[in-house]
């Protein structure tokens, strides 16, 4: 019996990267020069190698991630891959796989992983969670989970992972989600299935013109006037509690959506979601902004570029197409 094909898709960071003399380091290795680091990959899959990018995921941008959605749904029509594993540095690592969770609808396992010491390095876990993410991609267990981010043994949900440690190999949860599954002794375990609203799947771009404002205490209503006289096509605001902000913020909130810029408000809490309850939610809910649930407010940019996208194409109101994706 054949080994089963993975396409892997190399976009850079850590996984790929190596000190130069300076000490700095950087993206370094191709993809075929990481591919010959991890020969213990032909004992799991056929690969089918994918350069895309090699860059640092600090420059990753939302037309850099389009294309990986772009590139995994074309290599979906392929009924001979088993499923899809992009190498992928780790800053910008859940807004990518989110992307690609919101555009793709189909049933192929599509893993990100990366690395959070370089190759050089003695600990360098790029290897094994190379592996790890190549035994997911192949595992019947985790089709029709959409995009996960696999991680030191980690499945996480692309919706709700979140880079939690800037150092420890254990880089990414989900939160007071869970993790969707683990891998342990090279097998795979899934604990749960997942809602996978398809409501913007057949999206082919995204409104990448969308500022994340956060607000502290005192903030007034500057920089959301700034991103709104800049030409912002929407605004994620990461408000206070449970979706809060004073009367000056509420007043610029209340112009942008005078001007036809949406406000999509989330909260700047990592755990719970956001809601119209106290004087000042009230206020934000009276001036026209939209809640975003429990997403954070780098997910909720990119909910919201794919979801004015989708108004544009479709001129279905902006509330129907954030909702299916909200509170899940």
């Amino acid at each position: 019996m054949s080994l089963p094909e993975i396409a892997l898709i190399t976009t850079g960071g850590t996984i790929a990267a190596r000190p130069l003399p300076s000490g700095e380091v950087v993206v370094a290795d191709s993809g075929e020069e990481l591919l010959a680091s991890v020969p213990e990959l032909g004992g799991i899959a056929r690969v089918r190698l994918v350069e895309l990018f090699n860059i640092d995921s600090s420059l990753m941008t939302p037309q850099n991630m389009l294309e990986i959605a772009r590139r995994v749904r074309a290599l979906d029509r392929d009924e001979n891959l088993a499923g899809f594993v992009v190498a992928h540095g780790t800053d910008t690592m859940e807004e990518s796989a989110y992307l690609v969770d919101l555009l793709y609808a189909g049933e192929k396992p599509v893993v990100f992983t990366g690395a959070q010491r370089n190759a050089s390095e003695r600990d360098f876990d790029g290897p094994r969670n190379l592996l790890d993410a190549a035994r997911v991609a192949t595992s019947p267990a985790a089709r029709n989970l959409g995009a996960v981010i696999a991680m030191a043994g980690r499945i996480d949900a692309a919706r709700d992972a979140t880079k939690v440690h800037t150092t420890a190999l254990e880089a990414f949860s989900s939160l007071d989600r869970g993790k969707l599954g683990e891998i342990f002794d090279g097998t795979v375990r899934i604990f749960r299935s997942r809602p996978r609203p398809s409501n913007l799947a057949s999206l082919d771009d995204i409104e990448p013109n969308v500022a994340l404002v956060k607000l502290a205490a005192g903030t007034d209503g500057a920089f959301l006037r700034a991103a709104r006289e800049s030409g912002a096509a929407g605004i994620v605001l990461e408000a206070l509690g449970l979706g809060n902000a004073n009367p000056d913020v509420v007043r610029e909130v209340e112009r942008c959506t005078a001007s036809g810029v949406p406000v999509l408000v989330v909260s700047r809490i990592p755990l719970g979601g956001v809601a119209p309850v106290y004087g000042a939610g009230h206020d934000l809910a009276r001036a026209g902004a939209l809640f975003g649930g429990n997403l954070s407010g780098q997910k909720a940019r990119i909910l919201l570029m794919a979801a004015l996208a989708a108004n544009r194409k479709t001129r279905e109101p902006l509330p129907g197409l954030l909702d299916p994706h909200l509170e899940l």
